[in-house]
């Protein structure tokens, strides 16, 4: 499985972006995609995930009700809408995947930074 993530950059606080992750390879490792992210000094963490038919979203208390998770599977993409953002929203940004939900993150992209200007 290759995981390839686009749509990283700088954008004002109270601006949006979002960010595009395509998968290739296996499907069966793909049913649960989701989104990470590190940022300068600090540990990775949990931002959204989605179960491939759309269902069973989760996101961070952090991003609640400001960033939204979807997946189009003609495409074997997964999105993320990151609208209000916020400096403290400023990460490089990861895709992952797994093949269930009891499974660990076994598949990673490469990462996209994007950076919140206060």
């Amino acid at each position: 499985v290759q995981l390839q993530a686009s749509g990283g950059g700088l954008v004002q606080a109270g601006g949006s972006l979002k960010l595009s992750c395509r998968a290739s390879g296996r499907p069966e490792r793909t049913h649960y995609m989701g989104w990470f992210r590190q940022a300068p000094g600090k540990e990775r963490e949990f931002v959204a995930s989605t179960w491939w038919s759309g269902g069973d979203i989760t996101y961070a208390d952090s991003v609640k009700g400001r960033f939204t998770i979807s997946r189009d599977n003609a495409k074997n993409t997964i999105y993320l809408q990151m609208d209000n953002l916020k400096p403290e929203d400023t990460s490089v940004y990861y895709c992952a995947a797994r093949s269930a939900k009891s499974s660990p993150w076994g598949f990673w992209g490469q990462g996209t930074k994007v950076t919140v200007s206060s």
